[in-house]
This record gives C-alpha cells, structure tokens and sequence, in this order.
C-alpha cells in the first residue's frame, strides 16, 4: 500500500466512523460513538454505540462493528476506527479490548475527537498481556 492509498485508507475507515456515529442509540449517556473497522482484505464495517435502559445491556461501537463483521465471516482485521463528540480521542474500553484481542492482537487503534484530534495505538499498548485461549486448560 503507498503513502497515498494508505491515507486515503484511513480518510474512508474515519470518515465511516463518523458516520455510523451519527447513527448511534445514546439517550441516557448522550455520549454518540462510531467505529469502523478495515479488514485485511480492505472491507470496511461499521458499528455504533447501543444504549439500553438497562446499563449493563448497551453496547459498544467498537464490539457493533466487530461483531457485524463477524457475521459477514469476517475475522481478519487491520485497523479500527473510533469517533465519538468528545474534545478529546476516547480510547476504547476494556470490554471492547478484549474483544479486539480476540480477533487481532496486533490491531491499529485510531480514536478521533469530534474537533479534528486523533491519538493512534496499537491493541498491545492498550492491553498489555491479554487473556487469550492460550490460557484456556487443554487448548492451544
């Protein structure tokens, strides 16, 4: 991937995680979120946040759009987008950490702030020694 396409890569993954940021269900926090997904072979995926009256029932954006990936048969990712209305970049959750783990420990992380501000990292700076089935008895 050149300079050029690898800019235009990441323009379309943040555009699309803006984007389904506006489609986010937030009436009790008010917090909108949007995230985006790129596989390896260029697919981009998106999701958004899901509140519930119920709290412990919401949902992440950044699950949403791994788990509509999924779905799709989906299972190998490059990079994750997140876009919330924050002055500041939100690093993802631990919840949804742990499930990026799952499907890409190696995963490139870019949250943007509504103002233009973005912070990138990689999975492995975010979750350092992550459970994985490694740790499961008997499997490998």
């Amino acid at each position: 991937m050149t300079g050029q396409d690898e800019t235009e890569s990441a323009l379309k993954l943040r555009d699309s995680a803006f984007s389904a940021m506006e489609n986010a269900y937030a009436p009790y926090s008010k917090f909108r979120v949007g995230a985006a997904v790129r596989t390896s072979t260029g697919i981009i995926v998106s999701g958004c946040n899901v509140e519930n009256a119920a709290y412990g029932e919401a949902l992440c954006a950044e699950r949403t759009a791994i788990a509509a990936a999924v779905a799709r048969g989906m299972r190998d990712f490059e990079e994750i987008a997140i876009a919330s209305e924050s002055d500041t970049p939100a690093a993802p959750c631990g919840a949804c950490r742990q499930t990026m783990s799952e499907f890409a420990p190696n995963l490139k992380v870019t949250s943007y702030a509504k103002n233009g501000k973005k912070v990138t990292w990689r999975l492995g700076q975010l979750l350092p020694d992550a459970f994985t089935s490694k740790h499961l008895s008997g499997r490998t």
